[in-house]
C-alpha cells in the first residue's frame, strides 16, 4: 500500500472544503444586482487659494438591490470614468464595499461612494464650469464577487454639479485693522 504525502493529504483536504468558499459565476452576480439612487457630482481634489488651483473630480454614489436568490457579500466595484465620446479613460476608482455584513435578497445596500482618482484642473470653479474644453463625462461601473469576473452594472452620464465653493475673501474695510 501506498502512503499519500502530508502535503498531497492537506491539498486534498483543500480541494474538499472549496465548495464550501463557493465563488459566484458572473452571470448570477449580473443579474443579482440593480443598482438604485445613483447620484454624480464634480468635487474638490486639491484647492489652493494662492497661488489659485482646484482640482475636481467626479464622485459617484448609489446603492444596489439584491434582486437575486443569494447574499450578496465580498462584492467589489471598480468605476472608470471618461469624457463622453473620448475611448480613453481619465480616471478611475475601486472600493471594496460590501464586506461585514451581506446584503440580503430584496435588500439595500448601504450608500457606496466612489471619487475618481482623477479629474479636471484649472483656478477656480467658475473657470473650470465656463471651460469649453470641460465636456459631459460618463462612468462605466463595474463589480466583482468571490471569484467571478468583472461585470458591467451600466454607464452612467455624470453630472455638471459641482459639490465645492470656494471660500469668500475676507472683506476689509478702510480704516479697520486687519484680523
Amino acid at each position: 500500500m501506498r502512503r499519500i504525502p502530508a502535503a498531497a493529504a492537506a491539498g486534498l483536504a483543500v480541494l474538499l472544503l472549496l465548495p464550501a468558499c463557493k465563488s459566484m459565476d458572473s452571470k448570477v452576480l449580473k443579474d443579482s444586482i440593480e443598482v438604485v439612487d445613483f447620484q454624480s457630482q464634480w468635487v474638490s481634489k486639491l484647492y489652493q487659494p494662492w497661488p489659485p488651483r482646484l482640482i475636481l473630480v467626479p464622485e459617484i454614489s448609489f446603492r444596489i438591490k439584491n434582486v437575486g436568490a443569494e447574499p450578496l457579500n465580498y462584492v467589489n466595484f471598480n468605476a472608470v470614468f471618461n469624457f463622453k465620446g473620448d475611448p480613453e479613460n481619465f480616471g478611475d476608482a475601486f472600493l471594496a464595499a460590501i464586506r461585514k455584513k451581506a446584503v440580503a435578497p430584496g435588500e439595500l445596500s448601504p450608500v457606496i461612494t466612489m471619487k475618481s482618482n482623477f479629474g479636471v484642473e484649472g483656478k477656480t470653479v467658475k473657470g473650470i464650469a465656463e471651460n469649453p474644453m470641460w465636456k459631459t463625462a460618463e462612468c462605466r461601473l463595474y463589480a466583482r464577487s468571490k471569484g467571478s469576473q468583472y461585470v458591467q452594472l451600466g454607464v452612467y452620464d455624470i453630472s455638471r454639479e459641482i459639490g465645492f465653493k470656494e471660500p469668500e475673501a475676507p472683506v476689509i474695510k478702510k480704516g479697520e485693522p486687519e484680523k
